[in-house]
């Protein structure tokens, strides 16, 4: 919010919403909402209609609450994110309900008021929408109405910014109490058009869906001005104390922390890491009020329960390894503060303390790491932090800014309700929470492991020399498994200084490394009196030396992390086997065996395990296959080359082909911790070929 903030676009379009029934138009309007963060974060809010629709079993008109479902996403769901209801039958719950220690109870009868028996899940946000007498209401988290909740005169502000149009209620923990006193505010203000929540948010209405949606827009680009009037000239969070550094340097510094973080926090859980170093965050941990600021804790219930309610702030005066040094410190120091709120705040009945490690860490002059179970919980806690900095500024601006109160804080953190809905989570898929880094990944290979290690829930990094390959696979990749889960990164193994630079935007992205697959590689076949020394060295070069860098890198972090790691080299039979004509090839293929297996021997005392993968024959998808080498080895056995899969097949003991898929299925084995016993050994996939049995 600045005198530059651009106010939100009014995107609805009148041809397309009258083709739709009423609820494709909620649809349409909770999409739109949800599409912009400055209107409400990932998950947060809510939206809601009241239609007539015909009773399954009576075929009578009856009015059913349509509201977004338990853990739904206004931004992305579809219209089965809906629950629905009778609202005659919610009508009854007020009848049956006795007071606040009964709200949480209220919860479980929601299911016998379900319509059509949808599967879809009300949340405890349904009552607030139920008792409120209008067709269509919007609950929204905007920055700038938050900003105007988070101030000690919230309930004056309002007032000043909105007049009558805008109700203003107390801080009430959501559930049916809340409900009702919306619907007593509703009969009480009948010209309202709705109202701020303190410390959490606005209800907006309308009489139709069109309506609604604009008014909670008008409302919002209101507060947005009202805040650029009052902010501008005034200098942001007391002012600068800190300039960001370079965002190469940035970068740099965040690949060297972010390992050590995690591997501080990670020992019971691995986490996957979030890096963001956008204007809004620099000028936040530069600032003289970062440590009072964020020693308060967020305000709107949403933020926190995906930050924790304050975040870890480092101290940082350009000196890294100061930084480092600090961490242990640092991090045990946040969990005894979080073990005593826990203390102080906990009931009898409580869930048992969970993780107390920062989600949050903010380091002056870099930006913020965020830390979670997965890629895109690190990236939405960063989100949401965002909007809570967003708050902080608006607050802080014109007022006093004030974050929740510490018990009700552990009451939403701690609330059975959400421990319940944790508990309904699926089971984390094996490699959850792991890093692998795949070199070549944009060839067949690479491409089928990546896609097998990614099936399994780990994060991957595909590493490649060819752009358009590398784009096109991570593209590709990213459309199945979600683009949080990818990453690409253009790299030349050869390049010591590329190799390094690869790790680097690998760790910034995904804050660590758990599995290397390497995987680069090129083929050859010549008689001896005519391999050039450029073909040799070429070979060398990818074959050898590029395994030695990138496992250099990767020893390098996963010594630092000390969570141990896995590499997995694909090698080939040649590597064991000689073949007349290919002594380039083969030799590299064998020096890379060799140094897997001194590598196994040197990284046993951390836990990292080096294992071998040795195809043989694998044509399909192959981009070193569609070169010379295909024509080269057709030549050496007197075949065409359209008759090499066959030849292959044939010459093998199972009389099978081998694929891709069969390789990234032994890659999976040996980078899981189904080999967790598993170091220096080699596991050929070649359908059987006696020359290349290991004894």
């Amino acid at each position: 919010m600045s005198a530059a903030t651009k106010l939100l676009e009014n995107r609805w379009d009148d041809a397309r919403a009258a083709a739709m029934s009423e609820p494709e138009r909620l649809l349409y309007r909770s999409n739109l909402l949800g599409s912009d963060k400055r209107i409400t974060n990932y998950g947060g809010g809510n939206t809601s209609a009241k239609v007539q629709q015909k009773d399954p079993l009576t075929g009578e008109d009856v009015t059913v609450l349509w509201v977004k479902g338990s853990g739904g996403d206004v931004g992305t769901m579809k219209l089965d994110g809906f629950a629905t209801l009778y609202m005659d039958k919610l009508e009854q719950l007020r009848s049956i309900y006795r007071g606040v220690e009964q709200e949480d109870a209220m919860v479980g009868l929601l299911n016998h008021c379900t319509f059509d028996l949808n599967p879809r899940a009300a949340s405890i946000d349904t009552s607030l929408h139920a008792y409120l007498p209008y067709r269509h209401v919007d609950h929204m988290h905007p920055d700038a109405v938050i900003a105007i909740a988070a101030t000690k005169r919230s309930r004056e502000l309002t007032r000043e910014i909105y007049g009558d149009e805008i109700g203003w209620l107390g801080w009430r923990r959501p559930g049916f109490e809340l409900g009702l006193e919306l619907s007593r505010f509703a009969a009480e203000h009948p010209s309202a058009k709705g109202v701020v929540l303190e410390s959490h948010g606005l209800f907006t209405w309308g009489d139709t869906a069109k309506d609604c949606y604009e008014t909670t827009l008008r409302i919002i680009n209101r507060a947005i001005e009202w805040f650029d009037g009052q902010l501008a000239g005034k200098a942001a969070f007391g002012g600068e104390a800190r300039a960001p550094l370079a965002p190469d340097e940035r970068r740099r510094i965040a690949a060297r922390l972010m390992p050590e973080i995690r591997a501080r926090i990670g020992q019971d859980e691995r986490k996957i890491g979030h890096f963001d170093d956008s204007d809004a965050v620099l000028q936040f941990v530069g600032s003289k009020d970062l440590d009072a600021l964020a020693a308060l804790g967020t305000s709107c219930p949403d933020h926190f329960l995906r930050t924790k309610i304050r975040p870890l702030v480092l101290t940082f005066d350009g000196d890294v390894g100061a930084v480092v040094s600090g961490l242990d410190a640092s991090i045990e120091a946040y969990r005894e503060g979080y073990r005593a709120y826990y203390a102080r705040c906990r009931h009898d009945n409580s869930p048992a303390i969970r993780d107390p490690n920062a989600v949050i860490y903010l380091v002056p002059g870099v930006g913020m790491m965020s830390f979670a179970k997965d890629k895109a919980t690190a990236r939405i806690a960063a989100e949401f932090y965002v909007n809570a900095i967003n708050v902080m500024r608006g607050a802080s601006g014109v007022d006093v800014y004030q974050g929740l109160d510490e018990q009700e804080a552990f009451d939403i953190e701690y609330w059975l309700l959400e421990e319940a809905k944790l508990q309904r989570m699926p089971k984390p898929k094996s490699l959850a929470g792991r890093v692998a880094f795949v070199t070549g990944g944009a060839g067949g290979i690479g491409r089928a492991t990546a896609e097998r290690l990614l099936r399994e829930g780990a994060c991957v990094v595909l590493a490649d020399i060819d752009a358009g390959a590398l784009d096109g696979a991570k593209a590709e990749l990213s459309k199945s498994f979600g683009a949080d889960q990818v990453r690409g990164v253009l790299v030349n193994v050869t390049d010591e200084a590329a190799v390094a630079k690869g790790f680097v935007d690998a760790v910034a992205e995904f804050g660590g490394l758990d599995i290397l697959v390497s995987n680069a590689g090129i083929a050859s076949a010549s008689p001896i009196e005519d391999t050039t020394l450029e073909v040799w060295n070429r070979n060398i070069d990818i074959l050898a030396t590029g395994y030695f860098l990138v496992s250099r890198e990767a020893f390098r972090l996963f010594r630092r992390q000390k969570l141990g790691g896995a590499v997995v080299f694909i090698a080939s039979k040649n590597g064991l086997a000689a073949s007349a004509g290919a002594s380039a090839y083969c030799t590299a293929k064998a020096a890379e065996i060799h140094l897997a297996r001194c590598l196994a021997l040197e990284g046993a005392d951390a836990g990292i395990r080096v294992n071998t993968v040795n195809p043989d024959a694998v044509l399909r998808g192959s981009k070193i296959w569609n070169g010379e080498w295909r024509e080269q080895r057709a030549a050496s056995s007197k075949i065409g080359e359209d008759q090499l899969e066959e030849h292959y097949r044939a010459r093998s003991l199972l009389k099978r082909s081998v694929f891709p898929e069969d390789i990234a299925e032994a890659v999976y084995f040996l980078a899981s911790d189904l080999s967790a016993k598993s170091t220096g050994n080699i596991v050929n996939v070649d359908a059987g070929n006696q020359i290349s049995f290991t004894r």
